[in-house]
């Protein structure tokens, strides 16, 4: 049986288009393209041949770049904080996410620990004249 081979990338970032064909997709010239990587607004792949090649996720984020040029009026220092802003943000929400996964899975060993310790019973020994050692459960 072929071993199937592991996908490297998620279904949004592989690598799909060169950057005419980016360009159109996004609604851009070719050179805006390259001006938003010198800003480091998008990081397109790169072929062995050293050809850009953006994926799913580039042309959102590109979509993304120009509506806020062009629809809000966002100079592209904006657009960089804003895409900061946002990345740092998902960051966040992915850590409070584990976060909150840490407090519930310690929540329910507390619980665990605290129903096997109610459950102990507390025995003690106790001397008893000529009965010689007897427990005793309180």
């Amino acid at each position: 049986m072929p071993r199937r081979r592991r996908n490297l990338f998620a279904d949004g970032d592989r690598p799909l288009y060169m950057i005419s064909v980016a360009a159109e997709l996004a609604g851009v010239h070719p050179q805006t393209l390259r001006i938003y990587e010198r800003r480091s607004l998008v990081t397109p792949q790169r072929t062995a041949g050293n050809t850009r090649v953006y994926s799913d996720s580039d042309i959102e984020r590109l979509r993304l770049i120009q509506q806020l040029t062009q629809e809000e009026g966002i100079n592209l220092a904006g657009v960089v904080r804003i895409i900061e802003l946002e990345d740092e943000r998902e960051r966040l929400a992915d850590e409070i996410a584990q976060l909150r996964s840490v407090i519930e899975s310690v929540r329910r060993r507390a619980a665990e620990y605290e129903a096997a310790r109610a459950s102990v019973v507390r025995t003690e020994l106790v001397l008893i004249p000529r009965g010689g050692l007897q427990r005793r459960r309180s």
